[in-house]
């Protein structure tokens, strides 16, 4: 609030007034004084001066009261200049509203000051500034007000002025009058186009005949500024919180928009682009700050002729639409998208554009072909587990593995006895009883050679760091088991045994073949050497290798033996396995 201003030239008149009428004073008294002497010499003042100097004198006080009126009443207009400036140059509404409390309250003499406004929602009366003489806010706990007066001025809509509230007969007998010991109060209606909207009230408990119809006339002026003013400031409120709200949901939506894994696009009936997501930015590998509000198919790679007949019959026919495409993009290559078209509709239902969901299914198509030549050498559950399909190295990897070798004995001799469907339907079963006892502690079936099937555990497709001998040695323990299972339902001409081998030490996996036809395989020395013991063991046996035994033998009891390979005379050490050892 700027500092109450003064007219220079009020002052400067009052201020030769006040001078001249204590100069007529002093010039008064000496002729009193003279008076007095000359009757003592028997002369006499000319008839009147006296008189007249008195006259004189009177009429310039009456002169320095009028100008003290009206260099307070222009004190009071400089400062409702300055409030209504304030007022219209601010929208803090509170801290307006005190500092002009603060100035009413210091104009008016008032003890105290309250502005009371109608809630718009509820219509209930509150308080929403109270000032005392020393400028401090008033606690509401420290309320002392006539709520009577407050509610009669809120109700009529008129002006209500006391010089003493506890000798005037119209709030004598209220209770907060006399409680209070209220003596000049003055209270004005705040009105927006004739709608009383709240109250401003003041008060003073000490002194009577404080408030007049200056006052009431200056309060009233104020009233109706500050009634403006409220109300732009709650308007302004109103647009600063919905502009705020705006601005949440549209910074909700962005964050939305750009968490979403699917692109999104929206274009305006001309195909302008007004929302463009970080997912689409991927996809097509074109910045936003490229794309916004410019045409679809200028602006992006082109998507070709079916996409854009598709984007014209949704928009025109009010449809939607999905369709596949695989465009190649400059930056990307050939890549595979899943489009979803459908109108941009407003609340009425207009089209306003197009709203183009994209999906980059190159990186799933390739997972899906990976996984489709994964199931050929996994069992479904394996092929569930695999999390991080991208981290698999078909391409070819070395690693240390263990091999099963298993192959079904004296299988020559008995082919000759049965017709050939007779002879492919029991080699399934057995082969069925090594591939399940192989899946059965995840192992992969690496081929089937014949009669034989082959079981290699920890390689990329399921590493099994740190028990995968044991797994191999567990598999075989089954295969032996489901065999003799398998016996008690076969008839004796029918009943087959397996020789297995089994040895561990590094191999190199991976796809191999022609770009046709590839597999999944090993290749190194477990591979030949477990081929070496399974010929080596005899009907019903598991022959381990020396590094195979060294990793399981507190787990397993074996008998060492000594046989040559298949086509050799030199006997090799290897490990016959009679069962597992028992838990101590």
């Amino acid at each position: 609030m700027s500092t109450l201003g003064t007219n220079p030239m009020i002052s400067k008149t009052l201020n030769d007034a006040e001078q001249v009428s204590a100069l007529i004073g002093e010039m008064e008294q000496q002729l009193r004084t003279q008076r007095e002497l000359l009757q003592k010499r028997g002369m006499n003042l000319p008839p009147g001066t006296l008189k007249t100097l008195q006259r004189v004198r009177a009429d310039l006080d009456t002169l320095a009261e009028r100008l003290r009126a009206q260099k307070i009443e222009l004190n009071q207009l400089h400062a409702l200049a300055d409030t209504s400036a304030l007022l219209n140059s601010s929208l803090g509404l509170d801290e307006v509203l005190n500092r002009v409390m603060d100035t009413v309250i210091r104009l008016t003499g008032a003890e105290r000051g309250y502005i009371v406004l109608r809630e718009p929602a509820t219509g209930d009366m509150v308080f929403r500034v109270a000032r005392n003489l020393d400028q401090e806010t008033i606690e509401k706990g420290a309320f002392i007000v006539s709520r009577s007066i407050v509610n009669q001025v809120a109700e009529t809509g008129q002006p209500v002025v006391t010089t003493n509230a506890q000798s005037d007969p119209r709030f004598a007998n209220q209770e907060s009058v006399v409680s209070y010991a209220l003596r000049s109060i003055l209270c004005v209606p705040l009105k927006v186009k004739s709608k009383v909207t709240g109250v401003v009230y003041a008060d003073n408990r000490i002194r009577a005949g404080l408030f007049g119809e200056r006052e009431l006339t200056l309060l009233d002026a104020f009233a109706n500024q500050a009634a403006v003013a409220i109300e732009n400031a709650r308007l302004f409120e109103q647009v600063r919180q919905t502009l705020q709200e705006v601005t949440e949901n549209k910074d909700l939506l962005e964050k939305v928009f750009s968490s979403i894994t699917s692109g999104v696009i929206t274009t305006d009936v001309d195909g302008n682009i007004l929302i463009y997501n970080k997912a689409a930015e991927q996809i097509f590998d074109v910045p936003e700050s490229t794309v916004i509000n410019r045409p679809l198919t200028e602006v992006l790679p082109p998507l070709g002729q079916t996409f854009l007949e598709a984007a014209r019959r949704v928009q025109d026919a009010d449809i939607r639409e999905s369709l596949e495409l695989q465009p190649s993009l400059p930056t990307r290559g050939d890549v595979i998208l899943d489009m979803r078209l459908s109108p941009l509709k407003a609340h009425e239902e207009t089209t306003l554009g197009l709203t183009i969901l994209v999906d980059d299914l190159t990186e799933v198509r390739k997972r899906e072909a990976t996984l489709a030549e994964v199931r050929r050498y996994l069992p479904p559950a394996m092929v569930e587990n695999i999390r991080a399909i991208d981290t698999i190295e078909l391409g070819g990897e070395e690693r240390e593995i263990s091999v099963v070798f298993a192959d079904v004995r004296g299988f020559t001799s008995f082919s000759e006895q049965l017709s050939p469907e007779e002879l492919m339907a029991i080699i399934n079963r057995y082969l069925t009883v090594g591939s399940d006892a192989i899946h059965l502690y995840e192992g992969i079936v690496d081929k089937y050679m014949g009669d034989a099937v082959v079981g290699l555990y920890n390689t990329q497709l399921n590493p099994q760091e740190d028990d995968h001998v044991l797994r191999a040695v567990r598999a075989a323990m089954s295969m032996m088991y489901d065999v003799r299972a398998l016996h008690e339902v076969l008839p004796p001409m029918h009943r087959l045994w397996y020789g297995i081998g089994i040895d561990t030490g590094y191999a190199v996996l991976g796809n191999v073949g022609s770009e046709d036809r590839k597999e999944f395989t090993a290749l190194g020395t477990p591979i030949d050497h477990a081929k070496k013991l399974q010929e080596a063991a005899e009907h019903g046996e598991i022959v381990l290798s020396e590094a195979t035994y060294q990793r399981v033998k507190d787990r397993v009891e074996v008998e060492q033996v000594e046989r040559p390979y298949r086509g050799d005379t030199v006997p090799h050490v290897m490990y016959k396995v009679l069962g597992f050892k028992r838990k101590r």
